[in-house]
């Protein structure tokens, strides 16, 4: 795997002495909303599929989430999906938007897709907007897509991407 470098954030490979700052990530109640219990989601990422890659995002020096990718190697399928993760420290600054354009571009001119895929809970009305801003856009609401950590299913929101529609990052 490669390291990719965004206008203010680094992705490189997750590493075994990434484990610690990763659960701690995936502990913060307003990820853990999100993502259910922290050592089941650490496993798959310390640990991928073999069509998932996850990295680290490090931002100032400090690794502050994580982030995957996951590809469909069918030729008349072929696409890749996104999954993200930001402390809540770290909310407001640009992370997480910097951290998916600089993931979708590699996506696109470097592996070669010509779309893109994230699929948020229907109800996580600010990972939505930041989807939107880089030029995701609503396919369908998918229902009880995910058991949530309370135990209920909720709905999903599948966006998607082409590779034209990307738009550049603006830091704010």
């Amino acid at each position: 795997m490669v390291e990719l470098h965004g206008s203010y954030v680094r992705l490189r490979p997750v590493a075994a002495r990434d484990a610690t700052r990763l659960r701690e990530v995936l502990a913060d109640p307003t990820v853990a909303r999100w993502w259910g219990d922290p050592d089941e989601e650490l496993a798959g990422v310390l640990e991928p599929d073999e069509d998932t890659a996850s990295f680290v995002i490090e931002y100032a020096d400090n690794v502050v989430g994580l982030i995957q990718y996951s590809e469909e190697p069918t030729p008349g399928y072929r696409h890749a999906g996104i999954d993200i993760a930001v402390h809540s420290d770290w909310h407001g600054r640009g992370v997480g938007t910097d951290a998916i354009h600089t993931l979708a571009r590699y996506l696109l001119d470097v592996r070669g897709h010509h779309r893109l895929t994230i699929d948020p809970a229907a109800d996580n009305a600010s990972a939505i907007r930041v989807y939107k801003r880089l030029g995701f856009r609503p396919v369908g609401l998918l229902r009880q897509y995910e058991r949530a950590p309370e135990g209920h299913w909720r709905d999903g929101l599948l966006l998607d991407l082409l590779a034209t529609e990307l738009r550049p990052v603006a830091r704010s």
